[in-house]
């Protein structure tokens, strides 16, 4: 039986689409135009005179320094992320004293507490460690403040993994630390990949922990670097959107590749 077409669904789909697709055609267009010709034609004129000057500008005025120093923030957020927070899971879905869920509880409390709340005593803890204004002293509480959703996340992909395999491994006379390598990673790939895409997204577009703990252009981050195109005299609009198309691709590359991934790890945050 032939079902009839949804008219209602196609309506909400272009409207969907419109909402979505006019913001990214006005940032794309006006990268590729001068400012003259940008305040000329407006932001939803068509270009006349397509240009690359405005990443070439980029490029060279900076921004490559602030697209590196967030790499290497965002790199070593993840390594930390993955190198702490698997074991921690582990732990915690395969421990069932009251111990284990107590430090999992406490652990959990870093959700209900928002980075602008610590604010302050982070500073004065990051200042006396000698960290301030410094890419290390931004690194530390961006992978702090990620571990907690991360081990959530972790933790319900592993306790998925059905007691039977557990079970099996120990019968065989496997150490527990054979049982994590090779049976609970190989089979936590979705939560991994998850928790990669939620650090990198994390450690990539944050902003209150460069603005206070950092200060130098040296140690400029690409969301402190994009105050630069606001000026006295006004705002470089297609600069300013020139660089937040290169501050998207590579965070966008990650989630693409990661996507599925990322919401199979999701479904498994409740656990069984």
């Amino acid at each position: 039986m032939r079902k009839r077409p949804h008219y209602l669904a196609g309506f909400g789909s272009l409207v969907w689409l419109f909402v979505v697709g006019l913001p990214l055609y006005v940032m794309l267009v006006a990268t590729f135009q001068s400012r003259a010709d940008y305040a000329a034609n407006g932001p939803l004129g068509l270009p006349e005179n397509l240009t690359l000057d405005n990443y070439v500008n980029d490029l060279n005025d900076g921004f490559a320094q602030y697209f590196l120093n967030t790499v290497v923030v965002t790199v070593a957020v993840v390594a930390i992320v993955l190198v702490l927070v698997p074991p921690l899971a582990y732990a915690i879905a395969r421990g069932d004293g009251k111990a284990t869920g107590r430090v999992f509880r406490l652990f959990l409390l870093g959700l209900a507490i928002p980075s602008q709340a610590v604010i302050v005593p982070m500073f004065y803890l990051i200042n006396e460690a000698g960290l301030y204004d410094n890419l290390l002293g931004v690194i530390l509480p961006t992978a702090a403040f990620a571990m907690p959703v991360c081990t959530l996340v972790l933790c319900g992909v592993m306790r998925d993994i059905t007691p039977e395999l557990y079970e099996a491994m120990t019968v065989d006379g496997a150490s527990p630390r054979r049982i994590f390598r090779d049976l609970v990673l190989p089979l936590s790939r979705s939560g991994l990949s998850t928790i990669v895409v939620f650090s990198s997204l994390q450690a990539w577009n944050g902003f209150l922990f460069p603005l206070v703990l950092t200060q130098s252009s040296e140690n400029k981050v690409i969301t402190m670097g994009l105050y630069d195109f606001q000026t006295e005299h006004g705002v470089d609009i297609p600069g300013l959107l020139a660089a937040v198309v290169l501050s998207m691709l590579p965070i966008l590359l990650v989630y693409l590749f990661a996507r599925r991934a990322l919401v199979q790890g999701l479904m498994g945050v409740g656990g069984k």
